[in-house]
């Protein structure tokens, strides 16, 4: 009887409301309206050569992702432009008939929260990007530079490329990143100021594509390239600061070591990229300046370079955002972070820095496994060089729980190169076990054993 009365109270609230749910119920989207894929209200529908009507993005899925030639619904197979080594995807006729009526149906039930589908645009195809790309590659040549009619064109690419995957995949095979890579070089070469507008579009037009193919990071990781990305790091807009760092990453990803010395022996780039760190524009971009600070730390070679990370005050840094970021922003810092105390001068510093140990030791079983693992390898190096003295460092680390954290860590499981470290650790750590010991019995709380 209570129950009753309950369900009666609300339906009666949700009709005063305006929410009439048999009304609702009634409102069926008519069967030729819906895709046989997602049996949702088709936005593009095209026709097959079998003459079954799809919507455009699922029937596209079907085709390139699940590299199928085949109608989901007869099983026949689709016709194609060209024959042999030639062919084209099948053919995918807009069915404008069925467009308009689906259009004319959202406009009659508007009331029911319908919105009307807008018309798609054409998508592009591949005698116009072929024609595109190489108007693009005419007006950025040096001997007939034209920055004006490039940023024009290059914009064009941009906005048929945020119309749709279909044009973005379309751009990829016809070898946009290569032509974007090569303008922006020869622009970089031009050493003229009116190229910077063009040459911030062409960036902002990369990050698109990301990641990029080989063959344009390694035109953009040439010289005159890299100090025009360093020079929109450094002085550019937001907007193009962080452009540039997400280009910047993808070259850096291929880890040679040669470009990573251009780049370090470029004034101003290591400050803009730790700059990005200090006064954040967006999570991504404090993740792509960490991820490619990360690679430059990895692979440098000269006493100098290394040096430097330690001189531009990255330690401190590293150890402060540690205190309050999320998992992957602090598993990036813990990386960056263990790649500088590879060098005696990080490790140093970092010894010398009052928040080091107390961090390091927070973040053990807290945060993710490569988190822990990271953590365990700073906290051995600074510990392993510890003098012979006071001991204040290992006494901190025992201050702070770090015993219990280690012996539980290596109950509950870790690789053997961090279980080697942790043992390490356990041994220095127990000869000052009589001088100080505590633990944070929260950090505990959420751990889940595996024995």
């Amino acid at each position: 009887m209570i129950a009753t009365w309950r369900k009666k109270r609300t339906e009666k609230r949700v009709t005063k409301r305006g929410f009439m749910k048999k009304t609702i119920k009634e409102l069926v989207i008519p069967s030729q309206f819906t895709c046989p894929i997602s049996l949702d209200l088709m936005k593009d529908p095209v026709t097959l050569s079998t003459g079954i009507t799809y919507d455009r993005e699922n029937i596209e899925k079907w085709i390139n992702e699940g590299g199928n030639q085949t109608c989901p619904i007869t099983n026949q197979d689709l016709k194609s432009y060209g024959s042999g080594i030639s062919t084209i995807d099948p053919v995918l006729i807009p069915n404008h008939n069925i467009r308009k009526m689906i259009q004319q149906w959202c406009v009659e039930n508007k009331e029911h929260g319908i919105d009307r589908i807008p018309t798609p645009r054409i998508p592009i195809s591949s005698s116009d990007v072929s024609e595109l790309l190489a108007k693009i590659t005419n007006s950025s040549k040096l001997e007939m530079q034209d920055s004006r009619l490039c940023e024009e064109l290059v914009t064009r690419v941009k906005n048929l490329a945020s119309e749709s995957d279909r044009n973005k995949c379309c751009f990829v095979t016809n070898g946009i990143g290569k032509v974007l890579s090569s303008a922006f070089l020869e622009l970089s070469k031009g050493k003229n100021a009116k190229n910077a507008s063009t040459e911030e579009v062409i960036l902002s037009t990369l990050t698109l594509f990301l990641p990029l193919d080989v063959k344009s990071k390694t035109i953009l990781g040439s010289i005159s390239s890299l100090r025009c990305i360093a020079w929109f790091l450094k002085n550019g807009s937001l907007s193009s600061r962080r452009n540039a760092v997400l280009v910047l990453r993808d070259i850096m990803k291929m880890e040679e070591q040669e470009k990573v010395e251009i780049l370090l022996n470029i004034e101003g780039a290591l400050e803009g990229l730790v700059k990005l760190v200090k006064e954040p524009i967006c999570p991504n971009t404090t993740k792509a300046s960490l991820l490619t600070i990360y690679h430059m730390v990895i692979n440098s070679s000269s006493q100098s370079s290394r040096s430097r990370f330690v001189d531009v005050g990255l330690v401190e840094l590293l150890i402060e955002l540690l205190v309050d970021c999320d998992k992957s922003i602090c598993e990036k810092a813990l990386g960056v972070l263990d790649g500088i105390l590879s060098y005696e001068e990080g490790v140093k510093r970092a010894y010398n820095y009052a928040l080091s140990v107390p961090v390091l030791v927070k973040k053990l079983l807290r945060v993710s496994d490569l988190a822990t693992e990271f953590s365990v390898s700073i906290l051995w190096k600074i510990c392993k060089n510890e003098n012979n003295g006071d001991c204040g460092v290992l006494v901190e680390a025992l201050q702070v729980g770090a015993f219990q954290k280690l012996l539980l860590m290596l109950q509950v499981g870790c690789s053997e190169m961090t279980k080697e470290k942790a043992s390490e650790l356990l041994k220095l750590l127990n000869v000052h076990r009589d001088r100080a010991e505590c633990v944070d019995s929260l950090d505990f709380k959420s751990l889940k054993r595996t024995f």
